[in-house]
């Protein structure tokens, strides 16, 4: 049997695919390309291009397959705020029309890529998967509302159903946006570019930072979940680092001159970010090998290698 991914040709998306193609897998993406590219993909996935809501297309697709990885979403909280309806119809309503494009087509499994931002403002830290959500922007809402719809209607029609709240992802291929951009690989193109680090806020804020492969790791892992039938699980390191802890790190990193600025008129975010990984470890197995040092030092790689195999590569960024 085999598996579709939506939103399959992204940051985090290809990444999987081309994890579970290299365990032997028969791997489907379906993705509208308005963020990822399918040059990402190992030649063995198979690419569609198409919309989340697009129901006939999704039934079509969904025909020998098992399993359902949903990452398929619009993502950047600041362009949540400008525009909440199409994040709405993206996150929320591509889910649902997912949802019953599964139904009709009796696919037993959803993992759902949730994310750590559904979480808000929290005085406990680390943060467990029973606290109460106080999302803070249409993106965080609409996530949270996706988890909502996915476990409840998968009660009602029998799919199993897995959430997983993920926290700062990042890695190599990571894309840096003209704004808005994560703040690692903002931080690293301004550091080898010579350039300030800006960091919003006075940079004191933490995030829990969690690399891509074991983000991935804990993607498959999701797939053996037995009991309970639908449940929600973080995915991060369950450290916290502050922003001026990954400034200075890349600073030291690329040996770079570049110099720190603070922009006290945009928020820093939350001010803390951090993840209980108590039930990950229970469920998953899951226990995250990538330090931040480390992580930093491979993107850092990735940038050379690039780099040094010419323009004929595909770039890096969705």
């Amino acid at each position: 049997m085999g598996i579709l991914i939506t939103g399959g040709a992204g940051f985090l998306g290809s990444a999987l695919a081309n994890a579970l193609v290299d365990g032997g897998h028969e791997v489907l993406v379906l993705d509208d390309l308005s963020a990822g590219d399918p040059n990402r993909l190992d030649p063995g996935v198979l690419f569609h291009r198409g919309s989340i809501t697009d129901r006939p297309k999704l039934w079509t697709l969904l025909q020998g397959v098992d399993t359902v990885y949903h990452l398929a979403a619009r993502v950047l909280v600041a362009e949540s705020i400008l525009y909440p309806r199409e994040y709405n119809e993206a996150n929320v309503s591509g889910t649902v029309a997912l949802l019953e494009a599964m139904r009709d087509a009796g696919i037993p499994r959803l993992i759902f890529a949730s994310s750590g931002a559904v979480y808000g403002d929290q005085t406990d830290q680390p943060i467990h998967e029973t606290a109460t959500p106080h999302p803070l922007s249409p993106y965080a809402v609409s996530k949270l509302s996706a988890e909502h719809y996915i476990h409840t209607i998968g009660a009602l029609w029998g799919t199993t159903t897995v959430a997983l709240r993920i926290f700062n992802a990042y890695g190599p291929g990571q894309p840096v946006l003209p704004s808005h951009s994560p703040v690692i690989p903002r931080f690293i193109s301004q550091a080898l570019g010579g350039g300030s680090l800006v960091i919003f806020g006075d940079g004191e804020q933490t995030r829990d930072f969690v690399y891509l492969t074991d983000v991935v790791h804990a993607l498959i892992e999701a797939r053996n979940i037995g009991k309970p039938e639908h449940c929600t699980v973080n995915v991060g390191t369950g450290i916290g680092v502050s922003i001026n802890q990954i400034a200075q790190e890349i600073i030291t990193q690329t040996g770079s001159s570049s110099n720190i600025i603070y922009s006290p008129v945009s928020s820093g975010g939350v001010s803390r970010l951090q993840a209980d990984l108590t039930r990950a470890r229970k469920l998953l197995g899951y226990r995250p090998k990538i330090t931040i040092e480390e992580g930093i030092r491979r993107m850092l790689q990735a940038r050379v290698q690039s780099a040094s195999t010419g323009p004929q590569q595909s770039p890096e960024g969705e």
